[in-house]
């Protein structure tokens, strides 16, 4: 079996439709989404943002 990872660049507005159309056009079946989080500091506070999404695909 082997997997292919790959790397989904997404912003908080246009996640959900960039993640339906990759997942659509994938040979193979998706085995895993791992979101890549980062901390980031606003005037309140600290928060956590997604950076981008990694996709690890099982390719037959």
């Amino acid at each position: 079996m082997k997997y292919r990872v790959h790397r989904l660049e997404v912003k908080k507005d246009t996640a959900q439709e960039k993640l339906e159309r990759f997942l659509n056009q994938l040979e193979g079946e998706a085995l895993s989404i791992v979101p890549y989080v980062i901390p980031t500091f606003k005037g309140m506070g600290a928060t956590a943002k997604v950076d981008f999404l990694l996709i690890v695909e099982i390719v037959k």
